[in-house]
């Protein structure tokens, strides 16, 4: 299952898009981050990068 974003707690900070080994991570036009489903491998690389721990699995 692909990690989840909570864009109410998203500051749109960018960590988790640099640390995401297969560039599932972007960021929306709202400055958000957003997961590509199809893209994320569920690795978790991302998970302790969000400093309002917006990302979950």
């Amino acid at each position: 299952m692909p990690v989840k974003v909570n864009l109410d707690t998203c500051i749109g900070c960018g960590a988790c898009v640099g640390s995401c080994p297969v560039e599932a991570l972007s960021m929306n036009d709202e400055g958000k981050a957003v997961v590509d489903d199809a893209t994320c491998i569920d690795c978790g690389a991302c998970l302790g990068t969000c400093p309002t721990e917006a990302i979950t699995q």
